[in-house]
C-alpha cells in the first residue's frame, strides 16, 4: 500500500490482486504461478480456473479472481477501439483481436455494419472448445435481420496459433456467403485470430 502500483513488480501486483492480509506469502503464491507460465503474462491469461488450481496454493477462488482480472481488462481494451468504418480488414482486425486474443477456447462472432460500413453492433454466436466451435446459420442472421444489417464481418480464434484456415471454416464461410445472399445480407470477410495475427478470407480470395 506505500507503493504506487505503476512502480510494483507483477508478481506483486498479482499478490494484491489474490489476497492483501498476508503480502510476502501471496507474493511468493504470485511468483510460483508466474514461473509456471514462464512469466509470460498472455499465457497465463488463456488459463482455464482448472489449470490455474494447485499452483502453488491457488484455490478455485483465487483462480475465479485471476481470471476475472483478465475478463475486465479484456472489456477494457474493448472499450477503448473506437467504432470506425471498416475499410480493410486490418480495421476489422483491430476492433474484434482485444475480443479474440488470449483465450483457451475458440469463440464465434460477428461485426454488423450498416449501409456506410460503420459497425453497428458486435455479437458473440457461439463459444466452444480448443478445436472448434457450433455456428448455427438461424442465429447468425436473426439479429442481423432485426436490426436491419447491410453487411457483416465474421470472425473466430484458433488458440493454437494457427492463422491458416481448416477445410471447416472454408466449407463454413461458403455456407454463410450463400445464405447471405439470399437475404440480402453480404458476408464481406471471414477473419481468423491469433495472438500472432490473423487471416483475411477476402484478402486471400476466398469470399
Amino acid at each position: 500500500m506505500n507503493f504506487n502500483p505503476r512502480n510494483l513488480t507483477d508478481a506483486q501486483l498479482l499478490a494484491v490482486v489474490i489476497g492483501s492480509n498476508n503480502p510476502q506469502r501471496y507474493i511468493d503464491m504470485a511468483e510460483g504461478v508466474l514461473n509456471a507460465y514462464g512469466h509470460n503474462l498472455r499465457l497465463l491469461g488463456r488459463q482455464t480456473e482448472g489449470s490455474l488450481v494447485g499452483h502453488d496454493g491457488i484455490s478455485p477462488q483465487k483462480a475465479k479472481i485471476i481470471l476475472s482480472m483478465y475478463e475486465l481488462a479484456r472489456r477494457i481494451n474493448k472499450e477503448d477501439v473506437p467504432t470506425e468504418k471498416i475499410g480493410t480488414s486490418a480495421d476489422a482486425f483491430n476492433i474484434m483481436r482485444s475480443v479474440l486474443t488470449d483465450l483457451p477456447h475458440e469463440e464465434f462472432w460477428i461485426l454488423h455494419l450498416n449501409r456506410a460500413s460503420r459497425v453497428i453492433k458486435h455479437e458473440r454466436i457461439s463459444i466452444g472448445g480448443v478445436s472448434g466451435t457450433v455456428v448455427d446459420m438461424k442465429i447468425v442472421f436473426r439479429e442481423a435481420l432485426n436490426i436491419g444489417t447491410c453487411s457483416m464481418i465474421v470472425a473466430h480464434n484458433h488458440p493454437s496459433g494457427n492463422t491458416e484456415p481448416s477445410k471447416a471454416d472454408i466449407d463454413l464461410t461458403i455456407r454463410l456467403k450463400e445464405a447471405g445472399k439470399m437475404l440480402d445480407i453480404s458476408v464481406i470477410d471471414h477473419l481468423i485470430i491469433t495472438d500472432n495475427g490473423y487471416y483475411s478470407f477476402a484478402d486471400n480470395y476466398l469470399l
